[in-house]
């Protein structure tokens, strides 16, 4: 029997493919040739699918850049479905971020997000041990004292990031009132603040001839109560192709090399597509080979007035 389970909130390996997940304050982030842009992502991960009954998470959202309010808002749906229907988490949000220039070149952006969370609990799926018949196996009703099925409760999370045309660095704290998830109304239920710290920077290979030919390093940090990781590596752009290599290592308590990531991508006109796979380096490597993700981006020009409000150009997948 387990009394004690670790785990932290679903991380996409796209992460810049899901921009407002990763950070709030980029909402309104979008760029098209003429300024800035609206912006629909969908996001689908699927982790470990060699393991039965393991994790999957979608996650969709709308942002875009308005005068009025000065920044972007947006809006994003997402769920997490663990054990096969086990356990269902639905998130819904909505997002501010607000730009404040600091010379012609360099502007920060700040971003708050609100979040309706729901959680849900399938008794169904559930087996004890006494409702085991030694001949004829799971036939009895369990007498287990079973909690509430569904709980709901507000989360927020806050943001900010620093850019220029070609250099980019974020910070944003997630679960910032560190809100009660327990199905039992249990103190032990409490869901740890997440610290995401993310940069990086475009670097041009064809300025003149091909100004879209680029290479990106970039690196996300996160932690979240006694585990962390740390992403790092590249993506390079050119024409309507677009590759990357990453690695992700944890460290602290639970600190190993864990995945060595691959991705191909797609750019066309406004329309983006990217897929990962994630290659198990740890010792789980035996049952759990890899994940899978997938991303899907749709972009739209906006106009806008002539207030000096510059996108930002780097994050891309």
């Amino acid at each position: 029997m387990a009394n004690i389970a670790n785990a932290q909130d679903p991380q996409f390996t796209q992460f810049y493919a899901a921009p407002i997940y990763t950070n709030p304050a980029m909402a309104g982030s979008a760029v098209c040739a003429n300024g800035m842009a609206g912006r629909f992502a969908i996001n689908y991960r699927n982790q470990w699918p060699s393991l039965k009954g393991t994790y999957q998470t979608v996650n969709a959202s709308w942002d875009q850049h308005f005068d009025a309010v000065g920044g972007g808002l947006g809006a994003m749906i997402t769920r997490d479905v663990a054990g096969s229907g086990l356990l269902t988490t639905t998130a819904f949000s909505g997002v501010y971020s607000y730009v404040i220039p600091v010379t012609r070149k360099f502007f920060f952006r700040t971003g708050l997000q609100a979040t309706f969370v729901n959680k849900r609990l399938d008794f169904s799926k559930l087996q004890f041990a006494d409702q085991i018949n030694p001949t004829q196996g799971f036939v009895y009703q369990t007498n287990e004292p079973l909690p509430q099925q569904s709980v709901t409760f507000p989360n927020f999370a806050a943001g900010v990031i620093g850019y220029s045309a070609n250099f980019y660095a974020g910070f944003a704290m997630h679960n910032v009132i560190e809100p009660n998830q327990s199905f039992y109304g249990s103190q032990d239920g409490i869901l740890p603040r997440r610290y995401t710290a993310h940069t990086g920077v475009k670097i041009p290979l064809e300025k003149r001839r091909n100004p879209d030919a680029f290479i990106s390093p970039n690196i996300l940090f996160m932690m979240q109560q006694n585990f962390t990781q740390i992403n790092f590596g590249f993506y390079v752009n050119k024409g309507p192709l677009v590759s990357g290599l990453w690695f992700r290592q944890t460290a602290g308590e639970f600190g190993n090399s864990d995945a060595i990531i691959a991705l191909l991508g797609f750019r066309k006109d406004r329309l983006k597509f990217g897929y990962s796979y994630d290659i198990t380096v740890s010792s789980a490597r035996p049952a759990a080979q890899g994940s899978h993700e997938v991303s899907l981006t749709v972009d739209w020009c906006l106009k806008t007035g002539k207030r000096p409000f510059k996108p930002i150009r780097c994050p891309e997948f």
